[in-house]
């Protein structure tokens, strides 16, 4: 059997609060590079709040949030202002919503490059490196059109495209299906996981669909912002279902 990967984040005794509601209840989790990890549960059970903890988007009120990037020191991410905590997204996290929060007036593949032209990249290398994104998701050739000018499924790949640019190795995904049919869906799925785990990296996705969470090598459930399930999904359940497909 190999050796476990090491974390890339380590959260500890994670409480945030809004008002009366406790929407983090003291939650603790480790997540190993390479892993594609599924947080579930049901509407104000906490995921999406661990989720934003995670990337850096919201601060606990109290708790731990360690990102170990490979050949970098570990950074605790609790604590930081917003322009450090902006500048680890920027450069250490890639993010996939459900909506895709793509720029209308932006080509498909200035909507990739956007990152790496924060990042103070020439345009034309930023570009260049997107359009390569772009081709390995099927996206050749739809490289200057405008988001409404392509499918609900192909604009999650844009966007999809936009958090690997930078090399992130961590992607947070929030229901990144949500808005797709069964098909899309699936397509969509494969190419977010391909991109990600498929390269060595990490995916943690909050999803409702129990199918999409199957296809990840571990689930996380919350309830009432506790953890109160974290199980490793079987190889050969994850191959079974992608034989299914």
């Amino acid at each position: 059997m190999s050796a476990p990967t090491p974390p890339v984040l380590t959260a500890s005794g994670l409480v945030k609060t809004y008002g009366d509601l406790r929407a983090l209840d003291d939650v603790s989790l480790t997540i190993r590079g390479g892993e594609s990890v599924a947080v579930m549960g049901a509407s104000g059970s906490g995921k999406t709040t661990l989720l934003h903890c995670l990337a850096a988007i919201l601060a606990p009120d109290t708790g731990s949030v360690v990102l170990s990037a490979p050949g970098a020191e570990p950074i605790e991410l609790v604590g930081l202002d917003e322009g450090e905590r902006a500048r680890v997204r920027r450069t250490a996290l890639g993010f996939v919503f459900q909506e895709h929060l793509l720029l209308p007036e932006l080509t498909a593949v200035e909507n990739a490059a956007l990152p790496l032209l924060l990042q103070g990249q020439r345009r034309q290398d930023a570009e260049r490196h997107a359009a390569a994104w772009l081709a390995m998701l099927g996206l050749a050739g739809l490289e200057q059109r405008r988001i409404g000018q392509l499918s609900g499924g192909q604009a999650q790949r844009v966007a999809i495209a936009r958090a690997q640019v930078t090399g992130a190795p961590v992607v947070f995904a929030d229901e990144p299906t949500g808005a797709l049919d069964s098909a899309t869906s699936g397509d969509v799925l494969a190419a977010l996981l391909g991109a990600t785990v498929g390269q060595g990296r990490t995916l943690v996705m909050v999803t409702h669909d129990a199918e999409v969470a199957h296809r990840c090598s571990r689930i996380v459930r919350l309830r009432d912002g506790r953890i109160v399930d974290d199980s490793a999904v079987s190889a050969g359940a994850v191959a079974a279902r992608e034989d299914a497909r």
